[in-house]
């Protein structure tokens, strides 16, 4: 992938990226073409090769800043919390509002396993191994049980998945604001699952 040089430059490479996030979402990776992504983006066809090399290429691109993305808006809206129990209140919920406004993002990251499994093992791979870190270090001060924190990362990971497609996906309608079911979610986090175990 090449970077543009100029304030042009990137303005057509934001709307290659625009016109491909669109058509990935409605037609899918491989029924949309180079030409539909060219012709939605109103650019001619060389222009595209200027920016990258291929199809895939600008798939990766965006499976990348898509983690990116997340990443950031969630360390923006946990950077004031002070444990870790609002760290993941705080993120949860920074995550919910960021794939509410961005509900192809699913679609795409989940398409990578049907293109390239290495892609969507990369992408959650490299989430996992940032969310661990951070977890090990929250162990580390004594805020998080002494887990696997690979496991904990993936099982975290999970639930935001999930509770993202429930909350966003399945009931599209819904604006309501997600405090109550991030505070459900926490709760069950706080206590734990089980009542009585042996």
């Amino acid at each position: 992938m090449n970077l543009p040089k100029t304030k042009r430059g990137q303005k057509t490479l934001d709307n290659i990226v625009r016109a491909a996030e669109d058509l990935f979402y409605e037609k899918g990776y491989h029924a949309t073409s180079i030409i539909d992504i060219t012709n939605e983006a109103d650019i001619a066809l060389g222009t595209f090769y200027i920016y990258f090399k291929d199809k895939y290429s600008l798939y990766k691109y965006l499976l990348l800043s898509y983690s990116h993305e997340i990443r950031k808006a969630i360390a923006v809206d946990i950077k004031p919390s002070h444990t870790r129990f609002e760290a993941e209140k705080i993120g949860l919920k920074a995550f919910l509002h960021f794939i509410r406004k961005n509900k192809h993002v699913y679609n795409i990251i989940w398409e990578s396993l049907y293109i390239d499994k290495t892609l969507f093992v990369d992408y959650y791979e490299s989430f996992a191994d940032r969310y661990a870190q951070a977890l090990k270090k929250a162990q580390g001060e004594g805020e998080v049980v002494n887990v696997d924190p690979v496991i904990l990362s993936y099982l975290l990971m999970g639930v935001s998945n999930f509770i993202g497609l429930k909350y966003v996906m399945f009931d599209e309608d819904n604006e309501e604001e997600f405090d109550t079911v991030v505070d459900k979610v926490m709760e069950i986090l706080r206590a734990g699952m089980f009542l009585h175990t042996k």
